[in-house]
């Protein structure tokens, strides 16, 4: 990272694009690595079980639909229950075994990428085999914090869950007018994609900071609250481009191979492989985004990084990982 600390303060996301992109194509050869040990794995999985959940849906469907036009009690309608059963087993099977797969490659890719951008800050010699003996040793922080950050969606999903049900109470108790009841729905909708944006945003920027400091969980995520304010505009755009790319990816990915609006099994297959390409890039970039965003957010704030110390706290003595501590990186406030 060549800019001065002084001058990240001033990056919107056009310029935490820019930086994003100059730190990747500069150190290539090591993200390359990470990305086909950690990345190329979550990615994969990711568009397998894409393409694997519409097949078990649509199979479902379509034995759930012969099974109702069946004589109940006949050898066909046994038949087509047995069916079922094996391949709603099957789904829910997938289902779990893909979280846990995404949820255990998502905290290793996040501790990989976030410490070798810290290095790179910190002007300090990395390599493959460096970082991959650190990861395993962050990552439990990070589950920490995934955890703290699960509990906080599970509320905020009970309360919007709560929230439409009162609104559906209400417009049939009152017989609200279908034009006001419109509006507050759509008043709800935004409050609900406003608050996920901000919450999945906390998120983000929490992960980096239990990577880099010596807190993590709740503490980090309270820490991250503070830290992206007065940057929250930059936040949303780099979240908000990073969405749309990944929407398009994921698209583009279910009309050529998972949906057969175009023929051709070469087709497919070179569809598939442009897609996860494209999807390795973007997971990529968003991962040195959101690092990016932590010392912008600290630049904002005026709290230095010294990057002897930072390059200290990244080492590993005896084979354990040091974070950064608050009190001797965190940054003395700079008074302007």
């Amino acid at each position: 990272m060549d800019r001065d600390q002084h001058e990240l303060q001033f990056l919107g996301f056009p310029g935490v694009y820019r930086e994003s992109s100059k730190i990747i194509l500069k150190w290539r050869k090591i993200f390359a690595q990470i990305t086909l040990a950690l990345i190329l794995p979550l990615c994969v999985v990711f568009l397998a079980h894409s393409l694997v959940s519409h097949l078990l849906t649509f199979r479902i469907v379509d034995h759930e639909d012969d099974r109702d036009y069946a004589s109940e009690g006949s050898q066909s309608y046994r038949d087509l229950s047995h069916a079922l059963k094996k391949e709603w087993v099957a789904f829910w099977l997938t289902m779990l075994g893909y979280f846990i797969f995404v949820f255990i490659f998502s905290l290793l890719s996040t501790s990989a990428v976030v410490y070798t951008v810290a290095c790179i800050y910190a002007a300090k010699q990395i390599t493959f085999k460096k970082i991959m003996s650190v990861v395993p040793r962050v990552w439990k922080r990070l589950m920490a914090t995934f955890l703290w950050t699960f509990v906080t969606f599970v509320a905020f999903f009970v309360v919007a869950v709560a929230l439409l049900i009162g609104w559906v109470v209400i417009v049939s108790a009152f017989l609200v007018g279908s034009g006001l009841a419109i509006a507050v729905l759509v008043i709800l909708l935004i409050l609900y994609v406003v608050v996920f944006v901000y919450l999945t945003m906390i998120w983000q920027l929490a992960s980096v900071i239990s990577v880099l400091e010596d807190v993590y969980g709740r503490k980090a995520m309270v820490k991250s609250r503070r830290l992206i304010k007065g940057k929250m505009g930059m936040s949303v755009g780099c979240f908000l481009g990073v969405m749309l790319w990944s929407a398009l990816v994921e698209g583009l990915f279910e009309c050529l191979v998972v949906l057969d609006l175009v023929q051709g099994i070469g087709i497919k297959i070179a569809g598939g492989l442009i897609c996860l390409l494209l999807l390795l890039m973007v997971v990529l970039f968003d991962l040195v985004v959101q690092t990016v965003i932590y010392f912008v957010c600290k630049s904002y704030h005026h709290e230095n990084i010294d990057k002897s110390s930072l390059s200290e706290h990244l080492e590993v003595y005896l084979g354990d990982y040091v974070p950064l501590k608050a009190n001797s990186v965190q940054l003395e406030q700079l008074h302007v």
